[in-house]
């Protein structure tokens, strides 16, 4: 029965048809993981290829956040001990892009911790990204916080390729992870992106001790959105935040979120983020092969990452390329 239905749903989705909140529904239930994994790495060879999509990220700016977050390591909120710094000078952030560049990273994100840019630290971040294209050219993103039109338009004249606001998790969870902002409001800001013309990166976490269902519904809206990219986090329980004793999820269940979404989201780069060196004991390779085909290399906002060399050395292990 369950090989039946994959088949039948890997088959809709690779004739170009999307599958409706009910298939995905019967798939993140699947007792078959195996099958389940299998035919969400054929679409994604299928639409995607051999490639790999590998990011480094800049935490621009790393102090203390305004927002409630309560995964967050950056909230005000919170005791967390982590050290701290005001918007990076811009030479120092060309280095580390072109350092980037030079390792064999796709794309390079700029992310700063705050609710939304002042006027005088946008102009600041509007400066770098200015030096980064001319002296760097990697692909740049960005993820700001909360945007203005004007400001989503000036990044796109900028020559900003993708915007990254996550969604977090679902809206039925939303109201337990964050008070200081509604859903609604991220969802404001991803179509304030789109109108500008800036391609979407969004996602979420998961192991925030939501259901299965909530990590479904987290699914379906980005199906709605159609984001070119969609990054999924794994929670990292930081000490000193209100998760901080989170039990962790399962890789069964991180493995359905992967597989389901390749399956909802069939021409989306799908990539695993933070939290892929603490859960996974292969930092990626089986969820290269299940749906994924993206990774942040080399670090991320509060947490180290594998060195670009290692992860490059996974990558061609299992026979993809970066």
């Amino acid at each position: 029965m369950d090989s039946q239905f994959i088949l039948e749903c890997q088959n809709k989705v690779l004739g170009g048809r999307k599958l409706t909140e009910s298939e995905l529904e019967g798939l993140i239930n699947i007792e078959n993981l195996k099958e389940l994994s299998d035919a969400a790495n054929k679409i994604t060879r299928a639409f995607q290829g051999n490639k790999v999509d590998v990011e480094q990220l800049a935490n621009i700016k790393k102090n203390y956040c305004s927002e409630d977050c309560v995964f967050c390591g950056q909230s005000a909120f919170f005791n967390t001990g982590i050290d701290s710094y005001q918007l990076l000078p811009p030479e120092e952030i060309v280095k580390t892009a072109k350092k980037a560049k030079d390792e064999g990273a796709e794309s390079y994100c700029l992310v700063a911790a705050w609710r939304q840019p002042s006027d005088s630290d946008f102009l600041k971040v509007c400066n770098i990204i200015t030096q980064i294209k001319d002296q760097v050219g990697i692909s740049i993103e960005c993820s700001l916080g909360f945007l203005t039109e004007a400001q989503a338009r000036k990044l796109k004249e900028l020559g900003v390729k993708r915007y990254n606001h996550n969604l977090e998790t679902a809206k039925s969870k939303f109201s337990q992870i964050c008070t200081t902002h509604t859903y609604q409001d991220r969802l404001d800001t991803l179509h304030i992106a789109r109108n500008a013309g800036l391609e979407l990166c969004t996602g979420g976490i998961i192991g925030m001790g939501e259901t299965r269902a909530q990590r479904l519904e987290l699914i379906s809206e980005l199906a709605r959105l159609e984001p070119e990219e969609v990054t999924i986090n794994l929670l990292v329980a930081i000490p000193g935040t209100p998760l901080e004793l989170q039990t962790p999820i399962s890789f069964e269940e991180i493995l359905r979120v992967f597989a389901v979404t390749r399956f909802a989201l069939p021409r989306s780069i799908i990539k695993i983020s933070g939290g892929r060196e603490v859960h996974l004991e292969d930092s990626g390779e089986e969820l290269l092969l299940s749906g994924a085909n993206g990774i942040i290399s080399s670090g991320y906002l509060t947490l180290g990452g594998n060195p670009m060399n290692k992860d490059l050395e996974m990558i061609k292990n299992i026979k993809l390329e970066a």
